[in-house]
Protein backbone atom coordinates (compact mmCIF):
# COMPACT_ATOMS: atom_id res chain seq x y z
CA UNK A 1 0.00 0.00 0.00
CA UNK A 2 1.24 3.44 -1.11
CA UNK A 3 2.51 5.83 1.99
CA UNK A 4 -0.51 8.58 1.49
CA UNK A 5 -0.15 11.84 3.43
CA UNK A 6 -2.61 10.71 6.48
CA UNK A 7 0.17 7.11 6.46
CA UNK A 8 3.18 8.93 6.50
CA UNK A 9 2.24 11.16 8.98
CA UNK A 10 0.40 8.46 11.41
CA UNK A 11 4.16 6.41 11.06
CA UNK A 12 6.21 9.89 12.01
CA UNK A 13 3.63 10.42 15.12
CA UNK A 14 4.22 6.15 15.79
CA UNK A 15 7.89 6.67 15.97
CA UNK A 16 8.19 9.41 18.17
CA UNK A 17 6.11 7.70 20.48
CA UNK A 18 7.84 4.65 20.25
CA UNK A 19 11.06 6.96 20.87
CA UNK A 20 8.72 8.62 24.34
CA UNK A 21 8.90 11.79 23.12
CA UNK A 22 5.81 13.87 20.94
CA UNK A 23 6.04 14.94 17.30
CA UNK A 24 7.89 18.06 18.45
CA UNK A 25 10.54 16.89 21.01
CA UNK A 26 11.24 14.16 17.82
CA UNK A 27 12.03 16.98 15.32
CA UNK A 28 14.86 18.14 17.81
CA UNK A 29 16.02 15.50 18.28
CA UNK A 30 17.02 15.32 14.82
CA UNK A 31 18.15 18.88 15.13
CA UNK A 32 14.64 20.04 13.27
CA UNK A 33 12.51 23.30 14.35
CA UNK A 34 10.61 21.92 17.04
CA UNK A 35 7.82 22.98 14.52
CA UNK A 36 8.66 21.04 11.41
CA UNK A 37 6.00 18.19 12.52
CA UNK A 38 3.43 19.84 14.30
CA UNK A 39 -0.18 18.88 13.22
CA UNK A 40 -0.67 22.76 12.36
CA UNK A 41 2.18 22.14 9.45
CA UNK A 42 0.60 19.57 7.77
CA UNK A 43 -2.11 20.92 6.13
CA UNK A 44 -1.64 24.55 4.00
CA UNK A 45 -3.98 27.43 4.78
CA UNK A 46 -7.51 28.63 3.43
CA UNK A 47 -10.65 26.73 3.26
CA UNK A 48 -9.02 24.41 0.30
CA UNK A 49 -5.59 23.43 2.48
CA UNK A 50 -3.48 21.65 0.52
CA UNK A 51 -1.58 18.70 2.03
CA UNK A 52 2.13 19.06 3.16
CA UNK A 53 4.17 15.93 3.06
CA UNK A 54 7.37 16.52 5.40
CA UNK A 55 10.62 16.58 3.15
CA UNK A 56 12.83 13.53 2.76
CA UNK A 57 15.20 15.04 4.50
CA UNK A 58 13.51 15.74 7.25
CA UNK A 59 12.69 12.44 7.25
CA UNK A 60 15.98 10.70 6.38
CA UNK A 61 17.23 12.62 9.31
CA UNK A 62 14.79 11.15 11.86
CA UNK A 63 15.60 7.55 10.62
CA UNK A 64 19.01 8.22 11.51
CA UNK A 65 18.50 9.53 14.92
CA UNK A 66 16.19 6.04 16.04
CA UNK A 67 17.89 3.80 14.02
CA UNK A 68 14.99 2.89 12.56
CA UNK A 69 14.98 1.69 8.76
CA UNK A 70 12.72 2.37 5.86
CA UNK A 71 10.54 -0.76 5.96
CA UNK A 72 10.62 -0.32 10.28
CA UNK A 73 9.08 3.26 9.51
CA UNK A 74 6.60 1.79 6.45
CA UNK A 75 5.48 -0.57 9.40
CA UNK A 76 4.57 2.15 11.37
CA UNK A 77 1.79 3.58 9.17
CA UNK A 78 -0.74 0.86 8.92
CA UNK A 79 -2.98 1.26 11.33
CA UNK A 80 -3.58 -1.64 14.14
CA UNK A 81 -6.66 -0.73 15.04
CA UNK A 82 -7.50 0.09 18.70
CA UNK A 83 -4.73 -1.37 21.93
CA UNK A 84 -7.01 -3.09 24.60
CA UNK A 85 -6.92 -1.46 27.64
CA UNK A 86 -7.63 -1.81 31.77
CA UNK A 87 -9.25 0.05 33.61
CA UNK A 88 -7.09 2.55 35.84
CA UNK A 89 -7.36 3.78 39.92
CA UNK A 90 -5.21 5.85 41.74
CA UNK A 91 -4.12 4.23 45.31
CA UNK A 92 -5.88 6.43 47.24
CA UNK A 93 -9.34 6.77 45.19
CA UNK A 94 -9.06 2.73 45.60
CA UNK A 95 -9.52 2.87 49.30
CA UNK A 96 -12.53 5.10 48.59
CA UNK A 97 -16.22 3.98 48.57
CA UNK A 98 -18.17 3.97 44.81
CA UNK A 99 -15.27 2.34 42.46
CA UNK A 100 -15.84 -1.49 43.17
CA UNK A 101 -18.79 -3.80 43.08
CA UNK A 102 -19.77 -6.21 45.48
CA UNK A 103 -17.95 -8.83 43.80
CA UNK A 104 -14.68 -6.76 44.07
CA UNK A 105 -14.39 -5.92 40.30
CA UNK A 106 -14.31 -2.34 38.97
CA UNK A 107 -17.47 -0.35 38.52
CA UNK A 108 -18.61 3.23 38.60
CA UNK A 109 -17.35 6.16 36.17
CA UNK A 110 -14.21 7.58 38.25
CA UNK A 111 -11.99 4.66 36.19
CA UNK A 112 -9.45 6.35 33.26
CA UNK A 113 -8.07 3.70 30.99
CA UNK A 114 -4.78 2.41 30.75
CA UNK A 115 -3.12 0.96 27.06
CA UNK A 116 -1.69 -2.63 27.42
CA UNK A 117 1.24 -3.69 25.10
CA UNK A 118 0.29 -5.05 21.78
CA UNK A 119 1.34 -8.72 20.67
CA UNK A 120 3.92 -8.51 18.37
CA UNK A 121 7.93 -9.47 17.66
CA UNK A 122 9.23 -7.00 19.92
CA UNK A 123 7.21 -8.36 23.16
CA UNK A 124 8.77 -11.13 24.83
CA UNK A 125 9.05 -13.04 28.38
CA UNK A 126 12.08 -14.07 30.02
CA UNK A 127 11.74 -16.16 32.97
CA UNK A 128 13.81 -14.99 35.99
CA UNK A 129 17.08 -16.18 37.33
CA UNK A 130 18.60 -15.59 40.68
CA UNK A 131 17.39 -13.82 43.57
CA UNK A 132 18.82 -10.71 43.27
CA UNK A 133 15.47 -9.01 42.60
CA UNK A 134 13.69 -10.80 45.79
CA UNK A 135 11.02 -9.85 46.96
CA UNK A 136 10.04 -7.83 44.16
CA UNK A 137 10.63 -10.68 41.37
CA UNK A 138 11.71 -14.30 42.22
CA UNK A 139 13.24 -17.05 40.47
CA UNK A 140 10.61 -18.69 38.14
CA UNK A 141 8.48 -15.11 37.57
CA UNK A 142 7.88 -14.49 34.05
CA UNK A 143 8.44 -10.41 32.86
CA UNK A 144 7.52 -9.60 29.73
CA UNK A 145 9.54 -6.38 28.03
CA UNK A 146 9.27 -4.87 24.54
CA UNK A 147 12.59 -3.72 22.38
CA UNK A 148 10.47 -1.35 20.66
CA UNK A 149 9.44 -0.02 23.31
CA UNK A 150 11.09 4.22 24.94
CA UNK A 151 14.01 3.99 26.21
CA UNK A 152 14.17 3.48 30.27
CA UNK A 153 14.17 5.58 32.74
CA UNK A 154 15.15 6.26 36.12
CA UNK A 155 13.74 4.26 38.48
CA UNK A 156 12.10 1.77 36.36
CA UNK A 157 12.51 -2.18 36.18
CA UNK A 158 14.44 -3.25 33.50
CA UNK A 159 16.16 -6.50 31.42
CA UNK A 160 19.92 -5.43 30.17
CA UNK A 161 21.88 -7.74 27.65
CA UNK A 162 25.40 -7.67 27.60
CA UNK A 163 27.29 -7.96 24.53
CA UNK A 164 28.97 -10.52 26.15
CA UNK A 165 25.73 -12.72 26.39
CA UNK A 166 24.55 -11.77 30.22
CA UNK A 167 21.31 -11.31 30.56
CA UNK A 168 20.37 -8.87 33.98
CA UNK A 169 16.73 -8.04 35.41
CA UNK A 170 17.63 -4.80 38.04
CA UNK A 171 16.00 -1.30 38.62
CA UNK A 172 18.08 1.56 36.75
CA UNK A 173 19.59 3.73 38.83
CA UNK A 174 21.31 6.03 36.35
CA UNK A 175 21.37 6.19 32.61
CA UNK A 176 23.94 8.65 31.04
CA UNK A 177 25.51 8.92 27.68
CA UNK A 178 28.53 6.71 28.89
CA UNK A 179 27.07 4.19 31.62
CA UNK A 180 24.59 1.97 33.33
CA UNK A 181 23.52 2.07 36.98
CA UNK A 182 21.99 -0.77 38.12
CA UNK A 183 20.51 -1.72 41.39
CA UNK A 184 19.75 -4.58 43.12
CA UNK A 185 16.62 -4.84 45.13
CA UNK A 186 18.08 -7.70 47.04
CA UNK A 187 20.67 -6.10 49.59
CA UNK A 188 22.56 -9.44 49.42
CA UNK A 189 23.81 -8.76 45.64
CA UNK A 190 25.93 -5.75 44.50
CA UNK A 191 24.77 -2.93 42.33
CA UNK A 192 26.09 -2.79 38.63
CA UNK A 193 27.75 -0.47 36.62
CA UNK A 194 28.16 -1.27 33.22
CA UNK A 195 29.80 1.25 30.06
CA UNK A 196 27.28 2.10 27.42
CA UNK A 197 29.87 0.51 24.90
CA UNK A 198 29.23 -3.04 26.43
CA UNK A 199 25.23 -3.16 26.71
CA UNK A 200 23.51 -4.90 23.81
CA UNK A 201 20.14 -3.14 24.60
CA UNK A 202 18.28 -2.54 27.43
CA UNK A 203 13.99 -2.60 27.92
CA UNK A 204 11.82 -1.93 30.56
CA UNK A 205 9.72 -5.04 32.45
CA UNK A 206 6.00 -4.37 31.14
CA UNK A 207 4.75 -7.13 32.93
CA UNK A 208 5.33 -9.82 35.76
CA UNK A 209 3.31 -13.00 36.20
CA UNK A 210 4.27 -14.11 39.37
Amino acid sequence: MPLSHSRIWRAVDRLAERQGLSASGLARRAGLDATAFNPSKRLGPGEAARPRWPSTESLTRILEVTGTSLAEFAALADDPGPRPALPVLGMAQAGLDGFFDDAGLPTGDGWNWTDLPRPGRSLFSLEIVGDSMVPLYRPGDQVIVDRDGPEPRRGDRVVVRTLSGETLAKELAALTPSAVNLRSINPDHPDRKLARREIDWISRILWVSQ
